[in-house]
């Protein structure tokens, strides 16, 4: 079955274009190193919850907003291939300086996971 890396990130209102511009040119370079899927998807449903929510998972503050995303491999072993292959590509050099970043990377919750359904 495939792998997933899946991501959490909080990103300023006034920062989705500049969200959005770095992520196509990431998604691009993903795509070309081998990932199959690349995906970036924007709050539009996500309340508050008593315990636990997307925006208490990023400590969101009032003038940001969720962004959940993933990208698919084929295998965990592709996916390290590959991500080793993307973070040693030039073009990622300035996108992956933290000043360069349109979101905080340290709120960002990030992790691999084993598909268990794919229907």
């Amino acid at each position: 079955m495939a792998y997933v890396d899946g991501f959490v990130v909080p990103v300023p209102k006034k920062n989705l274009d500049a969200y959005r511009e770095v992520s196509n040119k990431c998604g691009a370079i993903w795509r070309e190193h081998g990932a199959l899927e690349f995906r970036e998807c924007i709050a539009d449903d996500v309340k508050p919850g008593k315990l636990t929510s997307f925006p208490q998972s990023v400590n969101l503050e009032a003038d940001e907003t969720v962004a959940f995303s993933w990208i698919v491999y084929e295998s965990r072993a592709r996916r390290d291939e590959i991500n080793d292959k993307v973070m040693k590509d030039p073009r990622m050099a300035d996108m992956m300086k933290p000043e360069n970043m349109p979101f905080d990377g340290k709120r960002m919750i990030y992790g691999g996971f084993e598909m268990l359904v794919d229907l």
